[in-house]
């Protein structure tokens, strides 16, 4: 069993770094990065854009359901095959 990565608020992270211990594809990365979840920087000249940890954190605190919320989210209710609706 792997355990996850942990982010350091204090790390600056590759665009696939970031998509790796978030846990998401690089097209959702993105994603991310152009609805302004994530703040990135981008040196002049450069094509790389750079991810500090502490906006991954940022953005996951920001973004975090409440409890009550996240539970009924992830319920799964399991139904013997051929039970009728």
């Amino acid at each position: 069993m792997s355990s996850k990565p942990i982010v350091d608020p204090n790390s600056v992270y590759s665009r696939a770094e970031a998509a790796h211990v978030l846990g998401v594809s690089l097209t959702t990365l993105k994603q991310l990065i152009r609805a302004g979840h994530l703040t990135v920087s981008r040196p002049e000249g450069i094509r790389r854009v750079f991810i500090k940890g502490a906006s991954i954190l940022e953005m996951l605190d920001r973004t975090m359901l409440p409890a009550t919320a996240a539970a009924t989210q992830t319920t799964f209710v399991p139904q013997a095959i051929g039970a009728s609706k």
